[in-house]
């Protein structure tokens, strides 16, 4: 019985993982996200006090569902994350191992993302039948292209150099004055628009350039808005979201492609929380459809920050997890 504990930005989250019947016996997670409406976006002092308050809660809660007597080792996030945020999680971690006398184990934050695609499918084999593994992660901090091998080492083929795809989307939600969290905003008004309405600048799109970049895209729709009436801004609001959303689900596929055309892989999976995003998983499914590769994508459960991750990377890849709690911070906000 593994539990896994998640601080990594705003959402709280327990987990435990059954290793003999590989399944979840207890998973929530409690979200701050409507805490943060008027402000924009998180705000990482209140987010750590949020986690000193919602820890207990969560914990009495499982108490409800499993005795912690049972639980035979701790998995926590240690990292990238806000600092505050962490520091909770690993303090709560590292409290209950004491009081449990169990080993806590530190777990690297993006590696959880990309095994999240792998949920449910142990019982199908997926060490020998999905790798090399070619991975796409996005959220909101991280944009990463990985080679995945079949002992979980990890490859990155390409990052961004600037703002993730996750932050670019939040930033054009609110320059379109659309509320937090804006991706799923852009992406509700997008449905009902032309993709190919308005055409916005996309960085390193040759297959010898091995970089995203958002900022530039972030920047031109600035520039677009400030020229735009208040009336035409009401006409084609709908149209420059489907256009801004494309510009950025169109150069993610097309890297994935370019890697895909220069190697070969068993498998390929989107995930982070951007991977709930309609119109990227279409494309993402579409493909691999195309290329003839089977492609994992999590449930939406276990896209965003999410303690069953953790838990899980902890069950299935014991060569990378930590028994001495290494602290990564992210300090870039």
């Amino acid at each position: 019985m593994i539990l896994g504990i998640e601080s990594s930005c705003d959402d709280a989250g327990l987990a435990v993982f059954d290793q003999q019947s590989e399944s979840f016996l207890y998973e929530r997670t409690s979200s701050q996200a409507d805490l943060y409406v008027s402000y924009g976006g998180v705000v990482p002092q209140l987010a750590a006090r949020e986690h000193l308050r919602n820890f207990p809660i969560l914990l009495e809660d499982l108490k409800q569902k499993i005795s912690p007597s049972e639980i035979t080792k701790i998995a926590v996030t240690c990292g990238p994350g806000l600092p505050g945020s962490l520091a909770q999680g690993i303090t709560f971690a590292v409290s209950l191992g004491l009081i449990l006398k169990r080993e806590v184990l530190g777990i690297h934050h993006l590696r959880g993302h990309i095994l999240s695609p792998f949920i449910g499918k142990r019982e199908e084999g997926f060490r020998k039948n999905n790798f090399p593994h070619l991975s796409l992660l996005v959220s909101g901090g991280n944009t990463i292209l990985a080679k995945v091998s079949s002992n979980f080492e990890v490859q990155i083929l390409a990052q961004t150099v600037d703002d993730a795809a996750g932050e670019a989307l939040d930033k054009g939600a609110k320059l379109l004055g659309l509320k937090y969290p804006g991706g799923p905003e852009v992406e509700r008004f997008a449905i009902l628009g032309d993709t190919k309405r308005f055409k916005f600048p996309q960085a390193f799109i040759k297959a010898d350039e091995m970089f995203f970049s958002f900022s530039g895209l972030k920047t031109s729709l600035r520039y677009m808005l400030e020229k735009l009436s208040d009336e035409d801004l009401r006409i084609q609001f709908n149209d420059i979201c489907a256009s801004y959303q494309f510009a950025i689900v169109d150069i993610l596929v097309r890297k994935m492609e370019q890697v895909l055309m220069q190697g070969k892989f068993c498998s390929m999976g989107l995930s982070g929380g951007v991977s709930n995003n309609c119109f990227l998983r279409k494309s993402v499914l579409a493909l691999g459809k195309k290329y003839g590769i089977p492609c994992h994508i999590p449930e939406a459960k276990y896209t965003g920050d999410n303690a069953s991750m953790v838990a899980f990377a902890a069950a299935v890849d014991e060569s990378h997890t930590s028994k001495t709690i290494d602290f990564y911070p992210n300090w870039r906000l």
